[in-house]
């Protein structure tokens, strides 16, 4: 029989790390390890993108949190100290043709400070200096002398016209107007100059007669065209010699001024800075003799802005960028408001962002992190593809920058590494073109590594290490060994322990807390068992209230006696990183019909595709072990009992399909066993996941109603190396109080469930009194009675 074949013994069901395999009293007596264990493959691809120089090789961490990711880059990186040949500055100063557009200047480590510094000191001799040197003496005697060649040149022209106005009785007057003063020509009488008023009156007294008047006007007609034109000249004059005079102010600034420079140009011997201190110098004759503007500042409108100051060496920068949001990665531009509201911001409004801080160097991401901000990764692509930044790019306006600030873009060359796991990579794979040639080199971290004594020892080595960072208590070989049982538990794999350390050391962090309480020197292997068991209890809500409603009827499981039509299947529930197992009753019922075999909970879209799968591979299976001559023709449903929520996978499909043979049979199954495990279409059951917690989940319903010592759980044989169950539940199996069969085939656990020979098929028929020919059987007689009632 089957049975006692597939049962495995005591000593299967969990693996028990020999504490004497350590060889060592403490955690004290090991030397603590820094590097990463298990992950060589992992570890020679990033070392490769680290020192490649070659574009495109940014890497893709790829693994599960927890394995030690983070930590192993940044000790990489710091081991292998990776050297910058060329480490620049940036910085952006004013535009003065386009102020939206701020020019950007390049320059080695170490200059930006001194450019910004003697910047500085130039825009302050403008606003503190500039106009103490044209107040000079010598500046002033030279204007001085400008103004006296005027005068000169001035008398020159009206002194003779002058004369000859009073040679005819004539003089200059001046007079004011609505317009402001103007100079007349007006008669002479009586040796004095007559206005109009007093003109007037003399006329009116009679005293200029009427031959006098006329020959008088005629002279002040004359004269007057004749001073429109010496008033011409004079003004030419005049403005000649203040444009003389501005020419001096504006020549002898820029003679001090390109001094100093021709100094800050000498200083850096850089084309963007010679061109930049071009358009200052224009700019400053320009802006400084322009009267009518008010709000010229200098220390404002010539400063650096600096966006970031590189020390000068060979050091390379690296950057962990844990908020990746838009922001942090281009950095931003400062709002800037007026009274009258937003205003237009300026080059120093600009900062810089992670992206460029990593210029030269590494940048660090995680890329979940980065894929939930919203437009980080399109710029984060951008920059790398272009090899250059915009902090703001065209696509962005106001309120990101005020408004419509473009600052030139910043060439830029760094290496990302980004953290992400195997799903992200796909979805980046298959979603973005340029992620394949951007990022071509993978670092993938294994979950697990051996369970061999090396593997002892490195866990060994990282609990003690842990212990001394963060001043545990030492741990003792038995408590050690532990660690590494629920290494193997928390791996589930055949030979295997996690590589998930993170978990182990918060184990490892209860059990100090434990011994700490309890006031003892030493974590020793009870301290790491309550640790667990304390663990599994926080999270174990839900599998307490499925056991209340066991007790008082609300959920129906039997664990007892033979049913037809009905098993016990297994799903897990999930509190975190904890699993529970527990039971959960299927059932099934069948008569003659042509509907074929109906998943109630697909009808019901309650089945997810794993599910629906492996439940349509049950109709292959059963057209492969029934070797019928017609056609099926019978009508089953399938139900999960008491399931309310959507179910998924196909660990179940196995037991679906021995459900359906009892009920075809007329057959019962023992409902002391319960079985997981998927079938393909030949038979063959399958791995599942979550074997131990499923184990476990049926053993304490079992545990609680009584154990019987015909109780068990049939499991595919390939999950059998991965068993670590509890041990309680180890030693119920040692007492023969519970067991664990681990079957190959479908009809093994056939022969289990129900008790009798499944059959083999010999010459196209199975022997009698088997399970598979009383299956044949029935489905001859649902035949019959089909076609009868076709005949009808």
């Amino acid at each position: 029989m089957s049975k006692e074949l597939t049962k495995l013994a005591w000593q299967d069901v969990r693996w028990n790390c020999d504490a004497g395999l350590l060889k060592f009293k403490d955690t004290r007596e090991v030397t603590p390890i820094k590097q990463i264990i298990g992950q060589d493959d992992a570890l020679d691809a990033l070392r490769f993108a680290i020192e490649s120089k070659a574009y495109g090789q940014n890497v893709y961490v790829r693994g599960l949190s927890g394995t030690g990711r983070m930590s192993m880059v940044s000790r990489m990186l710091a081991d292998l100290n990776p050297q910058i040949q060329n480490k620049y500055e940036h910085c952006y100063v004013a535009n003065f043709s386009q102020p939206d557009r701020p020019r950007l200047i390049t320059l080695k480590a170490g200059e930006g400070k001194k450019f910004r510094h003697k910047m500085e000191r130039l825009a302050a001799f403008i606003e503190e200096d500039l106009k103490k040197v044209l107040e000079s003496e010598t500046v002033q005697l030279k204007k001085v002398g400008i103004e006296e060649d005027v005068q000169a040149q001035v008398r020159q022209i009206s002194e003779p016209f002058e004369g000859d106005l009073g040679e005819q009785g004539m003089a200059l007057m001046n007079i004011n107007t609505g317009s402001g003063q103007h100079t007349i020509v007006v008669p002479v009488h009586e040796g004095k100059p007559v206005d109009p008023e007093q003109w007037k009156e003399l006329i009116a007294s009679g005293t200029i007669n009427k031959e006098e008047q006329e020959r008088l006007l005629e002279l002040q007609q004359n004269y007057s065209k004749k001073l429109d034109e010496v008033g011409r000249k004079i003004n030419e004059l005049r403005e000649a010699a203040m444009e003389s005079v501005q020419e001096l102010f504006e020549k002898q600034a820029q003679t001090v001024l390109s001094r100093q420079i021709q100094n800050i140009s000498r200083t850096f011997d850089n084309d963007k800075v010679d061109a930049y201190l071009k358009t200052v110098l224009d700019d400053v004759i320009e802006q400084f003799f322009d009267g009518r503007n008010k709000n010229y500042l200098p220390r404002q409108r010539y400063s650096v802005n600096l966006l970031l100051q590189n020390k000068p060496g060979p050091e390379c920068p690296v950057l962990i960028e844990r908020n990746p949001s838009l922001h942090n990665l281009l950095g931003n531009i400062e709002s800037k408001w007026t009274a009258d509201g937003p205003g237009m911001a300026d080059h120093m409004s600009i900062k810089p962002g992670s992206l460029l801080r990593a210029d030269g160097g590494y940048l660090i991401l995680d890329v979940r992190d980065l894929l939930t901000e919203p437009g980080a990764w399109k710029v984060l692509i951008r920059t790398l593809k272009n090899r250059s930044l915009e902090i703001v790019p065209a696509e962005m306006s106001w309120p990101f920058a005020q408004p419509s600030l473009k600052p030139e873009p910043i060439p830029v060359d760094m290496r990302v590494i980004l953290m992400g796991d195997s799903q992200l990579y796909y979805v980046l794979d298959n979603q973005d073109p340029d992620f394949p040639d951007l990022f071509k080199v993978l670092s993938d971290f294994d979950t697990v590594i051996d369970r061999n004594q090396r593997g002892f020892d490195n866990y060994a080595a990282i609990i003690s290490r842990i212990a001394e960072q963060e001043h545990l208590l030492p741990f003792n070989s038995g408590a050690v060994a532990r660690l590494i049982e629920h290494g193997a538990r928390i791996c589930s794999r055949a030979g295997k322990l996690t590589a998930k350390f993170s978990r182990v050391a918060d184990l490892a962090r209860e059990g100090h807390f434990l011994a700490n309480k309890a006031g003892e020197e030493v974590i020793d292997s009870e301290h790491i068992v309550q640790a667990v068991a304390r663990t599994k209890r926080r999270g174990g809500l839900p599998s307490r209230k499925f056991q209340e409603m066991l007790s008082n009827g609300t959920i129906n499981v039997d664990t007892s006696e033979g049913v037809v039509g009905q098993i016990n299947g297994l799903a897990v529930i999930h509190a975190g990183p904890i699993v529970y197992g527990f039971p959960s009753r299927i059932t099934t019922t069948i008569g003659p019909g042509r509907a074929g075999v109906i998943d109630i909970e697909e009808q019901a879209s309650m089945s997810g595709s794993i599910h629906t799968k492996g439940f349509h591979i049950l109709g292959g299976l059963l057209r492969h072990l029934l070797p019928l001559e017609h056609p099926l023709t019978f009508s089953a449903s399938v139900a999960f009992e008491q399931s309310y929520g959507g179910i998924d996978g196909d660990s179940a499909s196995g037991a679906e399909f021995c459900c359906l043979i009892s009920a075809l049979t007329k057959i019962p199954i023992d409902q002391s066993f319960s079985m997981t495990g998927a079938i393909d279409q030949h038979g063959k059951i399958q791995a599942i996941g979550g074997v131990n917690e499923k184990i476990e989940g049926f053993f304490d319903v079992c545990n609680h109603r009584g154990l019987t010592g015909q109780q068990g759980v049939i499991i595919p044989r390939s999950n059998a190396g991965e068993l670590m169950l509890r041990s309680d539940v180890q030693e119920a199996c040692e007492r023969g109080d519970f067991a664990i069969y681990a079957v190959e085939y479908v009809t093994e656990a056939l022969e289990v469930l129900m008790g009798m020979p499944a059959g083999v098929l010999m010459d196209g028929v199975y022997p009698e009194n088997t399970i598979l020919h009383s299956a044949v059987s029935k489905a001859a007689d649902y035949w019959e009675q089909t076609q009868a009632v076709v005949k009808r």
